[in-house]
């Protein structure tokens, strides 16, 4: 069976320019290398769910400019249903810049357009979408409203919710309680919680003040450092794999699609973790964002490779 997978997030167009080293503050960096390519953290969410084998409907908002035209066609190329993804008249869509350096690091800023304008209207609209799904997806790159109104209709619902808390800001318990899965990587973690991951001790500490607050489950994403997985009554780490990175900017959007995919597919958390890791895995050798997002006979190859 096909798993269904509702997804609430940002849709932006990405500016990449490729150089030697970021610049600081004040500082010019020439000799780099310039691409566009699709991206915004939901956008990038449901794009690497639906190449993993999911029917995804992503609940969005694009602008009635060039740009929100080649997202929308970009997403019905992937096999995403865009039924829901409202084209705002008034605003210009998402746009995102994004330096990278060339171990694959990067620093992103975004002007959020359209996708500011997600309302909870828009999210009473696709209830019913969110309610047949087997699973919900959502970040924090719209508005916290809209985020609250669907993870409420997931959980009425009965359906499980899992929320990739990006960019990191604070969450009301209520919505905590609500939320099967927690996704945070380990500066969202350390944000949410105060707690510093310098080390195992305080990533279990973070991953535990988590499950405290409501959350049935969290995964830590720790970068080279793999994953931590916890629930009430176990948590372990989930060791990364090596690849050479080039591009790390959609690497927790992968991760977090992939995921789902695994989830509603009746995974362990475990099972799941380590098929997103592979999956994020690969998205780091390859530059851009819904670019680097691979089919899932890549990542199922991959696994055999490395296991």
């Amino acid at each position: 069976m096909i798993p269904r997978i509702a997804v609430l997030g940002s849709s932006n167009t990405d500016m990449i320019v490729k150089l030697p080293s970021l610049p600081g503050p004040g500082e010019t960096v020439i000799g780099g290398t310039f691409s566009i390519a699709a991206g915004g953290k939901g956008a990038n969410q449901a794009v690497a769910a639906a190449r993993v084998g999911a029917k995804v409907t992503f609940i969005s908002r694009v602008g009635n400019d060039s740009f929100g035209q080649q997202s929308i066609a970009g997403f019905k190329s992937e096999g995403v249903d865009t039924a829901h993804v409202g084209i705002d008249a008034g605003a210009a869509s998402g746009i995102a810049l994004i330096l990278v350096d060339q171990s694959g690091e990067n620093c992103i800023g975004v002007a959020s357009g359209a996708n500011a304008g997600i309302s909870v209207k828009d999210i009473e609209n696709a209830l019913d979408v969110i309610g047949s799904a087997e699973i919900f997806l959502t970040q924090l790159e719209v508005p916290p409203e809209a985020v609250e109104a669907a993870v409420s209709g997931a959980h009425q619902a009965g359906v499980p919710v899992i929320l990739n808390p990006a960019p990191a800001q604070p969450l009301p318990v209520g919505i905590l309680k609500r939320v099967s899965v927690l996704t945070p990587n380990e500066r969202e973690a350390e944000q949410l919680t105060g707690t510093s991951i310098r080390d195992d001790a305080g990533t279990v500490q973070a991953a535990r003040s988590l499950l405290q607050r409501g959350v049935q489950s969290v995964v830590i994403t720790l970068g080279v450092r793999g994953a931590y997985i916890a629930d009430r009554t176990h948590g372990e780490f989930v060791p990364a794999f090596r690849v050479r990175a080039i591009d790390t900017t959609a690497a927790g959007d992968v991760f977090s699609g992939a995921f789902a995919v695994a989830v509603a597919e009746k995974a362990s958390l475990r099972e799941a973790a380590v098929f997103a890791s592979a999956a994020a895995a690969l998205s780091v050798t390859k530059l851009g964002a819904q670019p680097s997002a691979p089919r899932r006979a890549e990542i199922e190859s991959f696994l055999r490779q490395n296991q």
